[in-house]
């Protein structure tokens, strides 16, 4: 094939993408695309912005591997070059995530994470450590909601398991960048010691590997497997909740690890005092090391997240277009970033210029203020922290007047507000009995007819639940 018809051959392939994606679709991410080169079975294309590379990357991925094996031969590459400054016409070449390179290596598609072969130990170099490469500390834009975290996060990645940050254990909401940190501190410590084995898993993966290997019969290939990791990044470890079998394991994969100098890497939607169903004695080990929280992100942090977002994207937002998308979208980063990409696609697609219209038509579309569901969890937490008492300590057997009120406040807004039963509010909540519950939900009844005071600061903490 001749190389150097790049333009015929990308033009082929836009006939195909054509037949498969509608017209606007179409205009607004292909036309746009210009091919540079096709040399050694890679094609190179450039794109206008890091906006367009990663719509293409995350919603295209699969067309674009379909019209290049149709059109060029099965095998071919996609490269990126990206425009980054338009006007200095400076730009940069990007290679595709692990997603797009066309899995030239197996066309089985099958992936590594959902069978893990992995198993027979394999070598530092042969290890894919599932990191996402697009999560890094530079782009992780520090604030005062998320200092602690980042700073212990750079701690660990310059010397995994010789600080006091082992294991880390990072939790808030969902959206806030737990994710995106602890794929930054394990690019990091790939790029400063490639000799380590570094392994970064959803504990729901980590569950389904586990229940595999017991079908499998090979538990001990699963543990041994663990066993040899360097460092180790679990995400999302509330999901064992109540799994005992995967709890127990874990226990001992995680003390191998730590008495062994391995760093741990732990996220979850919460701290280790509110993780219900979970084993004390994991619990414990949990918070050997540092428990640091990742708040939602303030308003200042929210505007530099999104200077950040439009500068990487090549985009020009106005400045009263930014403040308004900070001072209305308030949950998560994930949010922000959101809103940033629809805004952008609706401005292309409908020729619209970016003012403070399209914003507020865009915030109201895309960020839908739904009644999350109250749990039982989320309703002890608040009391707690409108009476300023340690989560840790209802958890006790401390009869203390505070204490004591915190527990009957919170069974008695939970089986309010809840479908939650009496024994399992009484579970979260102190570890008591469904009887315990029901006089504290009687106690705070007779307390609301006749105590004006303590009324209004029940009624407080609910309308903090509405919030």
């Amino acid at each position: 094939m001749n190389e150097s018809n790049h333009v015929e051959l990308w033009n082929r392939c836009l006939n195909f993408i054509k037949d498969n994606v509608s017209e606007s679709a179409y205009k607004t991410w292909f036309v746009p695309v210009v091919p540079l080169k096709y040399e050694n079975k890679a094609l190179t294309i450039q794109v206008p912005s890091q906006f367009f590379y990663e719509i293409l990357e995350e919603k295209y991925v699969e067309l674009l591997r379909s019209a290049l094996y149709k059109e060029i031969g099965r095998g071919t590459q996609l490269m990126y070059r990206v425009s980054i400054d338009n006007t200095n016409k400076i730009s940069v070449d990007q290679e595709p995530s692990h997603r797009t390179i066309l899995q030239n290596r197996n066309d089985k598609a099958t992936d590594a994470r959902e069978t893990p072969s992995v198993l027979q130990a394999p070598a530092p170099q042969d290890l894919d450590p599932h990191l996402n490469l697009n999560y890094n500390f530079d782009n992780f834009i520090e604030g005062e909601s998320n200092k602690l975290s980042r700073t212990a996060g750079e701690t660990v990645a310059l010397n995994p398991a010789k600080s006091t940050f082992n294991p880390l254990f990072i939790y808030g909401p969902s959206g806030v960048g737990k994710t995106h940190l602890v794929n930054a501190i394990g690019a990091k410590i790939k790029e400063l010691y490639p000799g380590m084995k570094v392994l970064y898993i959803s504990a729901h993966l980590f569950q389904v590997q586990y229940t595999n290997s017991v079908r499998n019969n090979k538990v001990n290939d699963f543990i041994r497997f663990y066993q040899g990791i360097d460092v180790l990044i679990l995400d999302d470890i509330q999901e064992f909740a109540s799994l005992t079998k995967t709890q127990n394991t874990f226990f001992h994969i995680f003390n191998h690890l730590h008495l062994n100098g391995k760093q741990l890497i732990m996220t979850s939607d919460r701290p280790p005092v509110l993780l219900q169903g979970m084993e004390d004695r994991l619990l414990t080990r949990f918070k050997w090391g540092l428990v640091a929280e990742l708040e939602k992100p303030n308003l200042e942090l929210r505007k530099r997240i999104l200077r950040e977002k439009i500068r990487r994207d090549g985009l020009v937002f106005p400045g009263e277009v930014i403040n308004y998308i900070a001072e209305n979208v308030d949950d998560s980063v994930r949010d922000l970033e959101g809103v940033v990409v629809s805004i952008m696609a609706r401005s292309v697609i409908l020729n619209k210029d970016i003012d403070l219209d399209l914003a507020r038509y865009v915030v109201k579309e895309s960020v839908r203020h739904e009644t999350v569901p109250l749990t039982v969890e989320g309703i002890l937490e608040k009391v707690c922290k409108h009476f300023e008492v340690d989560p840790a300590s209802i958890q006790t057997k401390s009869r203390k007047r505070e204490v004591v009120q915190v527990r009957q406040i919170a069974m008695y807004l939970s089986k309010k507000h809840t479908d939650s039963s009496t024994s399992k509010i009484g579970l979260v909540v102190g570890k008591k009995d469904h009887a315990t519950v029901l006089h504290a939900c009687k106690m705070v009844k007779n307390l609301l007819e006749v105590d004006k005071g303590f009324r209004m600061e029940v009624e407080e903490i609910e309308s903090s639940l509405k919030g």
